[in-house]
């Protein structure tokens, strides 16, 4: 697990600030503040990408699958995945995956105390066999469950994306579901924010529609389909949304 150092910007407390939270330090506000001047809508595109994770969450849940684990789920913030699927079945079981110490230590302190149904896993997505071990401690891989990866795909190239997913989807049962999101910006200056982000916290990758479509291979992908998370929050058609060259690319798929 990294290291905590709050004079070096993380993943999570960037994408906190993101979303007007306040388990942030000036490390991660002058980054985000940075990444804003070259973008200014990602704090929406953030708060986007939130209500597609929530909906994604309870549409699974309607549809009776009652596990979730949420990789690289980041900081404690509502909607959280828990909260979502609760609302729809009270027992739900959520498996949070993060490597970032403070993410863990308010998972296990506000999340997952006192509750049996959380399980906290500290550790590298990359290690999958190990994650997998580390979440069958509350999560039954045996029975079809929801797979999230909220805004974690940018973090890694085309073809490792393609091949963290394939290799976590083959370990799940028939009816599971998966569900990806990633930022895009093309705007003028998006190539030196993205070099900035990457230099000071990690590399980060602006994927197109079609790459990002294509981690989804060979699964079937469900309604409304991959694009823009807008059309998820209203089930609203792609050709009738405010044209935006700055958004959250966003589907869900069944296994």
């Amino acid at each position: 697990m990294a290291e905590f150092d709050p004079s070096v910007p993380s993943i999570a407390r960037v994408y906190d600030y993101f979303l007007g939270g306040k388990d942030n330090f000036a490390s991660d506000r002058a980054l985000g503040d940075q990444m804003i001047k070259m973008a200014p809508l990602v704090p929406v595109i953030t708060r986007e990408n939130r209500q597609f994770l929530a909906s994604a969450v309870t549409q699974a849940a309607s549809q009776g699958i009652s596990q979730f684990i949420d990789l690289g789920c980041g900081l404690p913030t509502a909607p959280d995945t828990l909260e979502s699927a609760r609302g729809i079945i009270a027992g739900a079981r959520v498996a949070y995956v993060d490597n970032d110490p403070v993410v863990i230590s308010h998972l296990n302190a506000r999340v997952a105390k006192g509750n049996p149904g959380v399980t906290v896993v500290a550790g590298d997505v990359r290690e999958i066999s190990v994650i997998l071990d580390d979440v069958r401690d509350g999560i039954d891989l045996s029975v079809p469950v929801c797979l999230i990866m909220g805004f974690l795909l940018h973090f890694c190239t085309a073809d490792a994306a393609r091949d963290l997913v394939a290799k976590y989807t083959n370990a799940l049962s028939p009816g599971s579901l998966l569900v990806l999101s990633a930022i895009h910006v093309d705007t003028k200056g998006s190539d030196e924010g993205f070099a900035g982000y990457s230099s000071a916290v990690a590399p980060v990758y602006n994927h197109s529609i079609a790459e990002f479509a294509s981690f989804f291979d060979p699964l079937e992908v469900l309604p409304p389909g991959v694009g823009d998370a807008r059309i998820w929050s209203a089930w609203t058609d792609a050709a009738y949304l405010p044209q935006r060259d700055q958004y959250a690319i966003a589907g869900v798929a069944r296994i």
